[in-house]
């Protein structure tokens, strides 16, 4: 019996909580890119939203508890989706949002968190240090701090892709999914593992930042010392206990991708599918093309997280 955090009826409410702009999210095949590929590709797309990510399934989730609370106010650290997901969901309820982040983060993505009204707050460092100013700000201002897939929330907002896959009947036989902190992995996960069993799901992650899937492989937390990916989104150095606990559980695999592998999947992205994309959102493609022969002739989904990324940055990484 499956014995993870996430509740599968909790994640079924969670369809009424969500806004409906953030559901139902496109889930196509596409051919020109199965076939460079050699097996069959759908894709899963969770950027035509107004954060351009899949991260606002759980803040609404987030938002609406907290309003029904009666609080006023909430501090987030983000690589930056999270930090727009949290700024939509709160202005939308009422909520004063605060969003740690790196300087190193990408522009793109702080530019928008202002933009969403949310105050933004830079440190020196990486998300982990990020992680560690949004710990001081809330107990300083006796405000709830959100932490993305250690919230129960935020795991179960991201499971309700699992249960539009799982109701698309389709005959995928294996999801591909970016691993960061594990929100998106263990609530998609969760509900295959009980809806669609046969379903392998396979995470993905840089070989840059390895924590999660050292850790998932050992099967104890295993942290690195720094990071070095484009993948901002996934660079995390300190998996979660509770969050590997449940990843341990509903993950058939988890494999590292090298950096020349994700440009390559953008600019695959881009060009048989038409789809801008941020590093880590190319991640199940670059798995396929470092390890072709595992994959011929199945039929995958691969989910497109996020599509937060700066021109420059993108015509950089993609421009051959």
């Amino acid at each position: 019996m499956l014995a993870t955090r996430l509740d599968l009826d909790r994640i079924r409410a969670a369809r009424r909580v969500i806004d409906p702009i953030f559901l139902n999210t496109p889930l196509y095949q596409c051919d020109a890119l199965g076939r460079q590929l050699g097996c069959t590709v759908s894709i899963k797309l969770e950027t035509a939203n107004p954060v351009r990510s899949f991260k606002a399934r759980g803040t609404e989730l987030v938002a609406s508890l907290l309003t029904d609370q009666g609080r006023s106010a909430v501090v987030c650290a983000s690589a930056g989706n999270l930090g727009q997901a949290l700024g939509w969901s709160g202005r939308r309820r009422g909520l004063d949002v605060t969003v740690v982040a790196s300087r190193s983060a990408p522009t793109a993505k702080l530019d928008r968190i202002r933009a969403l009204g949310a105050e933004l707050e830079l440190v020196d460092g990486d998300f982990e240090m990020a992680r560690e100013r949004a710990v001081s700000i809330a107990h300083q201002r006796g405000i709830r701090l959100v932490e993305d897939s250690l919230d129960v929330e935020t795991c179960e907002g991201a499971a309700t892709i699992g249960l539009e896959l799982a109701d698309a009947g389709s005959a995928f036989d294996t999801v591909l999914i970016a691993l960061g902190g594990g929100a998106m992995a263990t609530g998609v996960g969760s509900v295959l593992k009980i809806l669609s069993p046969d379903v392998k799901m396979i995470c993905v992650q840089p070989l840059g930042a390895p924590a999660m899937t050292r850790s998932w492989h050992e099967r104890r937390v295993v942290t690195t010392d720094s990071t070095d990916t484009i993948a901002d989104g996934v660079a995390g150095r300190y998996p979660i206990p509770e969050v590997l606990n449940d990843l341990l559980q509903v993950a058939d695999d988890a494999v590292l991708v090298q950096e020349a592998s994700i440009v390559a999947g953008m600019r695959m992205l881009l060009e048989h599918t038409g789809l801008v994309v941020e590093p880590s959102a190319a991640l199940g493609v670059a798995a396929v093309l470092e390890d072709p022969d595992r994959f011929a002739g199945r039929h995958l989904v691969t989910i497109i997280c996020g599509s937060n990324v700066g021109l420059d940055d993108y015509h950089r990484w993609v421009r051959p």
